[in-house]
């Protein structure tokens, strides 16, 4: 738990208190690579941090597999709109390589909120920086080109070609194996 909790105090410092009673309310879980850790369809109610491995965010969209985006370790991933609103999700979290995982059940969660305003600070200025590196994410494919998209990705996440498939990089960048080989292909 230590790296979970140096991630959070990253965004907002917790009390003893605080950071004992989140520590309650999480399970560390192991994860075989390629298993679906929420499938679509799934209602999401558990908040992952990844200790070890690696995850993605899935969909599909006229049956073809579409990455919407990466968590490596010690980093969150949830289905946000899922678990906000309460009704399935059109997207999978899909585990890459084995991983130890925390999981942090999102319901008593936010039954801490009205004891613990500091963890309600907390995770309101992580899912704001959640939002923030949603938008950041559509502008760059609304304003970057591809070659300059992975640029990005290799500089934010230098060991994303040693730990996901090319396939799934290609997906997130929006763009075929082929050309993805080709900008691989220029130094």
């Amino acid at each position: 738990m230590t790296s979970l909790f140096k991630y959070l105090k990253k965004f907002y410092p917790l009390s003893k208190e605080a950071e004992q009673a989140i520590g309650e309310i999480c399970k560390i879980i192991t994860v075989k690579k390629n298993t679906d850790l929420q499938p679509i369809g799934h209602t999401c109610k558990t908040i992952y941090f990844i200790n070890k491995g690696v995850a993605r965010i899935y969909y599909f969209k006229d049956g073809v597999d579409i990455t919407e985006s990466f968590a490596f370790e010690n980093n969150i991933i949830a289905r946000i709109e899922s678990l906000f609103t309460g009704k399935p999700s059109r997207k999978a979290i899909q585990i890459l390589e084995d991983s130890e995982i925390v999981a942090i059940n999102s319901t008593q969660l936010f039954k801490l909120y009205d004891t613990f305003p500091e963890i309600e600070r907390l995770f309101r200025l992580i899912f704001e920086s959640a939002y923030v590196d949603t938008v950041n994410r559509i502008e760059s494919i609304q304003f970057h080109t591809a070659e300059e998209r992975y640029k990005a990705l290799i500089k934010d996440a230098p060991n994303v070609l040693k730990k996901v498939p090319l396939k799934h990089i290609a997906s997130y960048l929006g763009i075929t194996q082929v050309s993805l080989s080709r900008i691989r292909g220029v130094k």
